[in-house]
Parts: structure tokens; sequence; C-alpha cells
């Protein structure tokens, strides 16, 4: 199972979470810890859960990976890539708007780069106010 990948100088961690409520906590944890130098986040919504890939700018020092990891487990779950979502986070990675990409792969991607909570909000709100009512995974 894939969970977490180290590429050179950076890591990157995958996992999904069940509702937004955890995105958005997950999405707080990181802008409350400095020490985590992000160079990307990227939310993808796939009705049931919400993937979640963080590339960090530098490997975190042990104590440190081992405290985010437990944090990310005390509230979702890891994510073993498939090959659609890989292709996603590379199409973004590799500067692909993120319109084309969710053209070409058919996914919702709600946010790509620096963290941006009020973007999860206004997805969460639109897509509820569209449906007439709250999915569990939008709580």
């Amino acid at each position: 199972m894939l969970v977490t990948v180290a590429v050179g100088r950076h890591m990157q961690y995958f996992y999904y979470f069940a509702n937004t409520s955890l995105v958005l906590r997950l999405l707080t944890y990181l802008s409350a810890h400095s020490a985590i130098a992000l160079d990307a986040v990227t939310v993808i919504y796939l009705v049931d859960r919400w993937v979640v890939s963080i590339k960090v700018k530098e490997i975190l020092p042990i104590q440190k990976d081992l405290d985010f990891i437990s944090f990310l487990n005390e509230n979702g779950s890891p994510y073993s890539l498939n090959t659609r979502i890989k292709n996603v986070i590379d199409s973004l990675e590799s500067g692909t708007t993120i319109t084309d990409v969710m053209h070409r792969h058919h996914v919702v991607v709600v946010s790509h780069g620096a963290l941006r909570p009020a973007d999860i909000k206004d997805f969460k709100s639109t897509f509820v106010r569209g449906l007439g009512y709250c999915p569990p995974s939008l709580v």
C-alpha cells in the first residue's frame, strides 16, 4: 500500500477522508504547523470520500513525520493510489489546469496548490444547494 512517497527531498502523503469536516480539520492542522513546509495540497472529491495528496518540500524529521502520520490516521485512512488518481496528480503537478484535468480524467478536483479551505467550503455549499440535501461525505 502506497501512503507516503519520498521523491528526492520531497515527501508526499496520500490519504482519504470520510467528510468535509475532516478535510477542513486537516487543512487547519497544516496551517497551524509551519514546520511542515508545503509544496502542494491536492483535494479531490470522489462522491463517497475525499482524497488528499499532501506534498511537502523537504523530508520531515522522523518524529514530525510520525506525529503527522498519527494525525492523518486519527482523521483519515491511507489511500492507495490507483492509476486514474495518480494521473490526475501528475497532470496537476506538471502544470495542467484544474479544469483540463477534470475534463480529461472525469474527476472533481476541488483544490490544488496552496492551502485554500475556502475552496472546500464553497464546493460543499454549491453542491448541497444543487442537491437540496447534504450527503454524509459533505458533512
